[in-house]
């Protein structure tokens, strides 16, 4: 079995056993984590802009379980201008994204919509540029929405729920309240508000400073992730996904919008992806060959 395919179920087994360890106390604190432009990529492209079945090499891990800062960077091109060494983050995903800040977009000479993660469907296209080749997505490029990962445990605890916005406030040198913060909940994920670069200086905000949930801005049910403001687009989901790599895991299952995926009698599907596949009430079918 190929390496990247041992890693993968190594960090499933990792977030088997994160989720069963108990959640910390809980004090009404979030850490904030400022996170600046950086890039993901989908297997293809890894290899578009550094080679044949080049591997992402981890240089250090990210607050969020299996994520790692990897030490490849990459050029972003706009039509005015460029921005090297950008940082590319892994594990690779099924699709390529790029997350900038305003003032990042203003220096490429895009103005790219303002989206949660994994919301691409019509955003900004980008240029790519790496040692081995360059890559021309014609969508990808997206602000990102502030937003908190959180765990079911800390979902319960904090009285709120996926898809939820809520208002919030940090404390410090420079106060202030951040609106329509979007509430991430998910087994796999630590407790940690994500803002940008342009957000962290309004505020003065260091990474390790704290926020706080002041204002819950929607009523009972939650609403979708791409119904929480009007920059956000609402676009039908797909019905069914054709998935072709050899292995399909959890992280895979949530990325994947479409009801029905359809993978190959050949992949190797891990425990956590069919229990992920029970949780959303997503159907797999499996293609003969």
């Amino acid at each position: 079995m190929q390496e990247n395919l041992v890693q993968k179920i190594v960090e499933e087994v990792l977030q088997q056993v994160l989720k069963n360890q108990s959640s910390p106390p809980h004090d009404g604190k979030i850490p904030i984590g400022v996170s600046a432009r950086h890039v993901h990529l989908a297997q293809a492209e890894v290899e578009q802009l550094f080679g044949e079945n080049y591997q992402l090499t981890p240089k250090f891990e990210l607050s969020q379980p299996g994520q790692f800062a990897a030490e490849e960077t990459v050029v972003i091109a706009g039509p005015k201008g460029s921005i090297e060494r950008v940082r590319i983050l892994g594990p690779a995903r099924s699709l390529s994204q790029v997350e900038v800040s305003w003032t990042d977009a203003m220096k490429l000479g895009i103005k790219p919509p303002l989206r949660i993660s994994g919301d691409i469907q019509g955003s900004s296209p980008v240029t790519l540029i790496g040692p081995k080749g360059s890559v021309v997505l014609n969508e990808g490029l997206i602000i990102a929405q502030a937003h908190i990962h959180m765990s079911p445990e800390d979902s319960a605890k904090f009285n709120v729920m996926d898809g939820q916005s809520v208002q919030i406030k940090v404390e410090g040198i420079r106060p202030i309240i951040l609106s329509n913060v979007v509430i991430r909940v998910s087994e796999r994920y630590r407790l940690e508000m994500h803002i940008d670069t342009d957000e962290a200086n309004a505020g003065l905000i260091q990474q390790g400073t704290v926020a706080e949930i002041v204002q819950h801005q929607v009523n009972e049910q939650p609403i979708s992730v791409k119904e929480q403001s009007p920059v956000v687009a609402k676009v039908e989901k797909p019905a069914i996904y054709h998935y072709d790599k050899k292995l399909l895991s959890q992280l895979e299952v949530l990325e994947i919008d479409a009801q029905e995926i359809v993978v190959p009698k050949k992949t190797i599907v891990t425990a956590l992806a069919y229990d992920k596949l029970r949780e959303l009430n997503k159907t797999l079918t499996i293609r003969s060959e």
